[in-house]
C-alpha cells in the first residue's frame, strides 16, 4: 500500500480456478491466520456470479486490510483480457480488480493465478518456472525472485493444432487416462527445459499429484498452501522464502452451504 507500512497487514488471498475458488487470510509474512475455505466455481462464470460466490465464501472471515486474487487468465493492470477456462467472451475487458474492490470494500490487486503462486513458492535464485496443472495449464516466470511479464504459454501449439490446455488439461486427462497423460507430461517437461532452460521448475495444481514418474533434481512439487503466500507478496514486496516449499498435503475445508 502506497505510504503505509505493511508489517501489520491482514491480507485476504483468493485463488480462482476453473473448478473451485479458494480463500485464506494471511499476515504480512504470508502465514495463514484463517485457514482455507473453498467453494465450487459457478458456471456460467460471469463476473457477477463469481463475485457473488466470493462474497459468500468470505462472509465469516475476520477483518482484513486488502485483497489479493489469482485469476485463471491473462490479466493486465487489473483488467481481464482472456479467461479461456471461465468464458473469455463474458470476461474480456472486465475491470475485475475494480469490481472486487467494490464488492468487498477493500483495495485489491489481481494477477494471473500462476503468477501469484509463483511469488509464493520461488526461492529467488536464478531463473525459476512455475507450472500449474488443473482445468488448464498455467505458467509463471521469475528471475532472482522478480516476476516477469506474464506469457500465456498455455495457448502455444504443442501437438498439431492442440495447445497445452488441450494437450494436458483436465479434459485431455479424462479422455486419455493417467498413463497416456503421464507420457504427455514427460514430453511437455522436456520441451519446457529445452525452450525455457530454467534453473528450477515448480509443479502445482490439482493434477500435479497424478504425476507418476520420478522428477529430475531441478524439479519439485508444490501445494496450494505454498502458493497462497504470493497473495501477501503482492502487497508487502517481501522477497521469496529462504526455505524450500513443502510438498506436504494441502488440507482444504469446504465452505458449508
Amino acid at each position: 500500500m502506497p505510504g503505509k507500512k505493511t508489517d501489520h497487514l491482514q491480507i485476504l488471498s483468493i485463488d480462482i480456478g476453473g473448478s473451485h475458488i479458494k480463500a485464506a487470510l494471511l499476515n504480512h509474512k504470508g502465514k495463514i491466520v484463517h485457514d482455507y475455505v473453498k467453494a465450487v466455481t459457478v458456471m456460467p462464470s460471469t463476473p457477477q456470479n463469481l463475485l457473488a460466490t466470493i462474497q459468500k465464501l468470505v462472509v465469516d472471515f475476520p477483518s482484513y486490510d486488502c485483497i489479493s486474487a489469482g485469476f485463471p487468465g491473462y490479466v493486465k493492470n487489473g483488467i481481464v483480457m482472456t479467461a479461456p477456462n471461465l468464458g473469455t467472451e463474458a470476461w474480456a475487458g472486465a475491470r475485475f480488480q475494480n469490481m472486487l474492490e467494490k464488492a468487498l470494500g477493500k483495495p485489491a490487486r489481481v494477477v494471473n493465478d500462476a503468477d501469484m503462486q509463483g511469488l509464493g513458492v520461488v526461492l529467488g535464485k536464478g531463473f525459476e518456472l512455475v507450472i500449474t496443472l488443473g482445468t488448464g495449464f498455467g505458467t509463471a516466470l521469475l528471475n532472482d525472485g522478480v516476476l516477469l511479464p506474464h506469457l500465456e504459454l498455455a495457448h502455444h501449439p504443442v501437438a498439431g493444432k492442440k495447445d497445452y490446455d488441450q494437450y494436458i488439461g483436465d479434459k485431455a486427462l479424462a479422455k486419455i487416462g493417467p498413463e497416456e497423460w503421464n507420457q504427455r507430461m514427460i514430453r511437455v517437461l522436456a520441451i519446457l527445459k529445452t525452450v525455457i532452460n530454467y534453473d528450477t521448475l515448480y509443479i502445482g495444481g490439482g493434477n500435479a499429484r497424478k504425476i507418476s514418474f520420478p522428477l529430475a533434481s531441478d524439479m519439485q512439487m508444490i501445494s496450494n498452501r505454498d502458493g497462497i503466500r504470493g497473495g501477501a507478496r503482492l502487497w508487502t514486496g517481501i522477497q521469496p522464502g529462504k526455505s524450500s516449499p513443502s510438498p506436504s498435503p494441502d488440507p482444504i475445508k469446504k465452505k458449508k452451504k
